[in-house]
């Protein structure tokens, strides 16, 4: 086995496979997993809804703004209806780059992350701490001069200085050409989330790695110098949801989408 795979104790990806119903995990991930579920009941409705987000903002993206290119840092283990399987359903030559420093998570990626034929699915083995080494590896498989999606979902929550957290993400768009978006989820101890906070105490003490909660304003300077595309800084589940299937639950976990000038 990888020695970087610690099966002692918790770690987000496995945990967050759990919450998603998936299997990729093991009984130290499950047992934190639902000890946090019973100090936050919702965290469930969470996981389901930032994924749920992330196929609507991927298929708006694609179809809507006509983008091809999409950086996926922090991807986390496989699942259904991944960034590449929901863009190159759309566009078959749509670029994806998926960034992770979770060994199993490579692993996984390696085996599953396939993509089209005509399109491009690449993996990388980068820290979203390393901007700068991130990007010097992404212009290898996506075009520097073409529209990027920077995609980071529940990832800067566990970058615990806000201040490198804005420096990371304004790295990172300041690289990409105008038209470029940037999309944000974020976990929050507003929005009915006064009880995580309990459940995020817990996790830092018996998990890896640490995280923190951030307010709608610390989340909103996340997007500073771009265009918050509507309905704005929201509730991930609210984000451009179905109409058909009425007024979603709120979730206690920002999301955003922005497009660069």
């Amino acid at each position: 086995m990888n020695d970087r795979i610690r099966t002692d104790v918790a770690h987000n990806a496995r945990v967050w496979n759990h919450w998603l119903g998936g299997k990729d995990n093991y009984p130290v991930d499950r047992a934190v997993g639902d000890h946090i579920t019973g100090l936050f009941p919702s965290i469930g409705e969470v996981a389901r809804a930032d994924r749920a987000f992330l196929g609507r903002v991927v298929t708006y993206l694609t179809e809507r703004a006509g983008v091809r290119q999409f950086l996926d840092i922090g991807t986390g283990l496989p699942t259904a209806e991944n960034t590449h399987e929901v863009a190159q359903r759309i566009a078959p030559d749509a670029r994806i780059v998926y960034v992770d420093n979770d060994p199993i998570v490579l692993a996984h990626a390696r085996a599953l992350l396939t993509g089209s034929r005509d399109g491009v699915t690449e993996y990388l083995d980068a820290d979203a701490h390393d901007p700068r080494g991130i990007l010097d590896a992404v212009w290898r498989t996506l075009d520097a001069d073409r529209p990027v999606a920077v995609i980071m979902l529940g990832i800067l929550n566990f970058v615990l200085d806000t201040d490198e957290a804005r420096s990371i993400v304004r790295t990172l768009m300041d690289s990409v050409p105008s038209g470029s978006y940037l999309v944000l989820t974020h976990p929050t101890l507003e929005l009915g989330g006064e009880g995580n906070d309990e459940a995020m105490a817990f996790w830092n003490e018996n998990a890896t790695p640490p995280i923190t909660a951030r307010t709608g304003a610390e989340f909103t300077s996340f997007l500073a110098g771009l265009e918050i595309l509507e309905p704005g800084v929201v509730s991930c589940s609210r984000w451009r949801p179905d109409p058909a299937a009425g007024e979603p639950p709120l979730v206690a976990q920002y999301g955003a989408v922005a497009r660069k000038p």
